[in-house]
């Protein structure tokens, strides 16, 4: 038996390298004979970039940029074909992992610092940017990246805004005239891991807002510019931010990139699994593991362990699926492509503490779920796997 072991992040605990390492510790402690491979993925999340850098053999450049409140930081990128394509993690320079948890202000964090980062790659003769932009601390639509390009935005008497988007309900108009040349030229993929439009209780303020901080009276305020900065862009330009699928991600970076610069988006892990070599190892696999943090309804609209189970299921290959959080009832629409989904939750607990005991939960339900899959004697076959597994 031979098993593929390809995790997602485990969000504010564990790397998808990480989860993948525990998973095969927690196999290789149980009592089933068998071989493994972990493939960690990323589905344009934090760490995706280097997931890619990493399968690629490429190289790292460094550069001198912003955090999100504006501190001074050093941060990499990934460097493939000769450092003709680079490969950035937005989270890199603009993550809320810079911050404390009391820093957390989505009024006034900027993702200047991931602008900084693009045009480093250029200048250094990068011709195409692959962007994953999952992590962000910032819900400015994309404004600080634009503004490091030359972009201006400006109020009453082409007063330009600095406080972004804080003061993003004041735009009146948007300067493209001193846009880089160079960013005009390159060719720019928005890696998404949501689905979400920019605006709306399901847009980029109402969903993503609290996530980093903002209250409900922060979140109509952060709804609030992003509709002026729809409101103008639709004005100056005839294009609507509102209307794109994947253009909430970020906090509207993906959906401004798209409209300002011509950056192609795309599903995450679909361009993550048909870039690296993932399908010739699912083809040598007998059964494939995955997880993440959470594995509901929502994994099914753009997250990692969605895209590699329903590759495996195109193959015939079953599906495990590991998370500190399943559903409680049976849903239909997740046993579609999850053979069985397990909880490594080991007891009762809120969710720092499940964080916090993240790493030890995921090997110990390895290891148990590898000395139930050696019960099974007749090994891993599709119509038998709930009959050995369902039961933990």
């Amino acid at each position: 038996m031979h098993i593929l072991i390809a995790p997602n992040a485990f969000k504010n605990s564990l790397s998808a390298p990480q989860a993948a390492d525990l998973i095969a510790s927690g196999l290789q402690e149980s009592i089933l004979e068998c071989t493994m491979e972990t493939f960690p993925i990323g589905d344009g999340g934090d760490g995706t970039a280097r997931l890619i850098n990493l399968y690629g053999k490429g190289a790292v450049g460094v550069a001198q940029v912003h955090d999100p409140l504006g501190r001074e930081i050093t941060a990499s990128y990934g460097m493939l074909d000769g450092g003709r394509t680079a490969v950035l993690d937005l989270a890199e320079a603009s993550g809320l992992k810079w911050l404390k948890e009391s820093e957390y202000n989505p009024l006034a964090a900027s993702t200047r610092g991931t602008g900084e980062l693009i045009r480093d790659a250029v200048q250094k003769g990068a011709k195409k940017i692959l962007l994953g932009v999952g992590g962000s601390a910032t819900v400015d639509g994309g404004c600080g990246i634009l503004q490091s390009m030359g972009i201006r935005f400006l109020g009453s008497s082409g007063k330009p805004l600095n406080i972004l988007p804080a003061e993003l309900v004041q735009l009146e108009q948007i300067d493209f005239s001193g846009l880089d040349p160079a960013i005009r030229d390159i060719e720019l993929i928005i890696l998404c891991d949501v689905e979400n439009k920019l605006l709306g209780k399901d847009g980029a303020a109402g969903v993503f807002g609290p996530q980093k901080g903002a209250t409900s009276q922060v979140v109509d305020r952060l709804e609030a510019s992003l509709q002026q900065l729809t409101d103008i862009t639709r004005l100056q330009t005839g294009l609507d931010l509102g209307g794109i699928v994947h253009g909430g991600a970020a906090g509207g970076v993906a959906a401004s990139l798209h409209c300002f610069l011509g950056a192609r988006l795309v599903s995450g892990i679909e361009y993550f699994l048909d870039i690296t070599a993932f399908g010739e190892a699912l083809d040598r696999s007998d059964i494939l593991i995955t997880g993440e943090g959470s594995i509901d309804i929502q994994t099914l609209f753009g997250k990692g362990p969605y895209g590699v189970a329903r590759r495996a299921r195109q193959r015939g290959v079953p599906v495990i699926g590991l998370a500190g959080q399943v559903p409680v009832a049976a849903e239909p629409a997740l046993k579609a492509y999850f053979d069985v989904l397990i909880s490594t939750g080991n007891q009762p607990s809120g969710l720092q503490d499940a964080m916090e005991h993240a790493a030890e939960n995921l090997q110990r339900t390895a290891c148990e779920m590898g000395n139930l899959m050696a019960l099974g004697k007749g090994g891993i076959r599709r119509n038998k796997i709930n009959s050995f597994v369902g039961t933990l």
